[in-house]
């Protein structure tokens, strides 16, 4: 796939987005609010796991970059997800946030792909202590780290 080639997952109806190769939507996640803010993408190659979105007018504030609370919204994603996929001390549990610290780098204009990265630092008996850097068209934006607690697992009705 080339990267302005659009999602083959988009629903009916939507305008495509053009997502970076090995990118494909997350299923599982697109009711509620994911649905007002969302589809996220994932891409995973070996260990490396990746999460990402392309900036749409709704997602911008009135100077046209994307809205530091979406930013803030995807960190408060992007952690948990990661998470998830590379810790099996952590595997299927929810993760609710206990503290999330998001340093802005850079704006991120309207159209630019964001895609983060994130390692889980430290897992205990009740906490995830979790770091992640989001980039923007390839430039630093957003640095970003998370305290999340330790919940139960999701049951089959709730996807991670």
């Amino acid at each position: 796939m080339h990267p302005t080639d659009p999602d083959p997952d988009a629903d009916p109806g939507t305008e495509p987005v053009a997502v970076p190769p090995g990118f494909h939507r997350l299923g599982g996640l697109n009711g509620g609010f994911i649905a007002a803010n969302g589809p996220l993408y994932l891409r995973r190659e070996g260990a490396r796991v990746q999460f990402g979105f392309r900036v749409e007018a709704r997602h911008c504030n009135i100077m046209g970059h994307c809205h530091g609370g979406m930013l803030a919204t995807f960190c408060d994603m992007l952690l948990p997800l990661s998470a998830h996929r590379k810790s099996e001390a952590v595997g299927l549990r929810f993760l609710p946030t206990i503290g999330l610290q998001v340093d802005y780098l850079a704006p991120v204009p309207l159209g630019a792909w964001v895609e983060g990265e994130a390692e889980v630092l430290r897992v205990t008996r009740s906490l995830v202590f979790i770091q992640g850097l989001v980039s923007a068209d390839g430039v630093p934006a957003v640095r970003c780290s998370g305290t999340f607690k330790l919940g139960p697992p999701f049951t089959d009705t709730a996807p991670a």
